[in-house]
Order: C-alpha cells, then structure tokens, then sequence
C-alpha cells in the first residue's frame, strides 16, 4: 500500500464505522472502483485498533461507571441503572456475534459486490429517515428495556450485509423504538465496543497464524488517522445530531447508492 491508499482507507475507516453510512461498503468500493488492492488482514487489524481506541476513549468515563456498576449491582434481583445498561450491550451484542460465526463466510463469498453495496446503501438509507421521521419524544438509556435492547442487537446482525451500515442499522432499530437521537447514537456507540474488540480479537488471531510480512510503519500510521478520524467524527456526531438530523446521511446514501447503480453495475 502506498501512502495514499494508507491515508484514504484510514481515514475512511475512522469516519465511516460510526456515521450511519456503513464503513464495510466505504472500506470495498477503492478496490471496486479504482482497482486498489485488498488492503489486507494486518491494515484491517491496525484501523479496528484505532476506532476501538477512538471510541473507548471518548466513552472512558462511561465504561468506568457501566463496570463498575455491573460490578456492584450487576448480579443482583434489583441492579442499578447503569448496571441494567451495562447488562443490555454485552446480550445486544451476541445475535451479531452468533451471525457473524454462522454466516459470515458465506457474506464474505457471495455479498461483497458493488450491486449489493448500492442496494443495501439504498434501502437501509431510506429505512433511516422513516425512522427519524417516526421517532416519539424521545426515550431515554435509564428507561431503556431488555426488549429493546435485544431488537437492536438482532438488528446489528444486518450489518454483516456490506452496505447496511452497523451503526445506521443500530441507530434506526433504536429510533424505531422510540428512543431519543443522542441516546440511540450514544448506544450504537456502546454497542461498537464489544463488537470492535471480538472481531479485532479474531483478526489477530488470524494475523497471528499468516507467516506474510508486517509493515509496521504503516500499521501505526493507518492506527493513529483512524483513531483520530474516528473520535473527531464521534464528538461532532454527538454534537450536531439533535440540530441536523438524520436526512443528510440519507440523502448521501441514495446519491451514492444511486451512483453506484448507474456507473459501476
């Protein structure tokens, strides 16, 4: 990879894995369209590294409380707030995990192409804005259910299909179910973390058994743009959502799923 290929997939990585636009279809399309090489295990590794580095990080002082709390009261008839939260992201977490090892090399085989990206791009974009448009007042995490929290996970194993978006699909499950935007951001963020860490977990493990050689320059510079790429995005996202909503990343959706469609099927 040159520098170029390194800066651009980094960056991607870091801004797309938490905006609702889907960073496995941003991560495809260079190779797709511009006839880039697979960036390959050890940059996959390296840029997971980063946005899980980003977004513990950011969340710190809540993954503090959340354990703690799990600790304390996790395993009690009546657990705390937080320690209910803290409960509900690691069980949303196991129906994409369950998927991922079930169907994920099948996914791998036979849905990462650019008529795939652009309909999922599509589809899920729209699903999206009706869900913004339908959103109630807002529930918050504290009143968040079991229920819920399940919905959502089952609706995070869609995001195995390339063009779906993890965080788009979590986000609209989320607003679907009435929760407010910064919360139903704030939890698809959560969520990340577990998954980030399992799926980096088994690429090391896979990195681990390659006998290929590591460029270990370009794993810490392809590590430290989507790291900082990633947390700029998760601060502003936080930020403006309430004021912008979702109708700009779905209107980026259907241009480029629509782009897709029209140049490169």
């Amino acid at each position: 990879m040159d520098l170029i290929e390194i800066i651009v997939l980094a960056v991607l990585q870091g801004l797309t894995e938490f905006l609702p636009i889907s960073s496995s279809a941003h991560l495809i399309l260079p190779s797709q369209i511009l006839g880039w090489q697979d960036q390959g295990l050890a940059f996959d590794v390296a840029v997971h590294v980063g946005t899980l580095a980003a977004v513990m990080f950011y969340f710190r002082q809540d993954i503090h409380r959340l354990i703690s709390a799990w600790f304390k009261s996790g395993w009690t008839a009546k657990p705390s707030a937080d320690a209910k939260l803290a409960w509900y992201v690691g069980l949303a977490t196991i129906p994409a995990g369950l998927a991922g090892v079930l169907l994920g090399d099948w996914i791998e085989a036979n849905l990462r192409s650019v008529e795939v990206i652009a309909w999922a791009t599509i589809g899920f974009g729209i699903l999206l804005g009706i869900a913004d448009q339908k959103r109630g007042k807002g529930i918050s995490l504290a009143k968040m259910t079991l229920t819920m929290a399940l919905v959502i996970g089952v609706a995070q194993a869609l995001a195995l299909i390339p063009g779906t978006s993890r965080s788009g699909i979590t986000m609209t499950a989320a607003l679907l179910l009435g929760l407010h935007r910064v919360d139903a951001a704030r939890f698809s963020f959560l969520l990340s973390i577990p998954l980030i860490l399992a799926a980096g977990g088994l690429k090391t493990i896979e990195l681990s058994q390659s006998l290929l050689p590591v460029d270990w320059t370009s794993l810490a510079l392809g590590a430290a743009l989507s790291a900082v790429s990633a947390w700029v995005c998760i601060y502003y996202f936080l930020a403006f959502i309430n004021r912008i909503g979702m109708l700009p990343f779905v209107l980026y959706r259907l241009v480029l799923g629509g782009v897709l469609l029209l140049f490169f099927v």
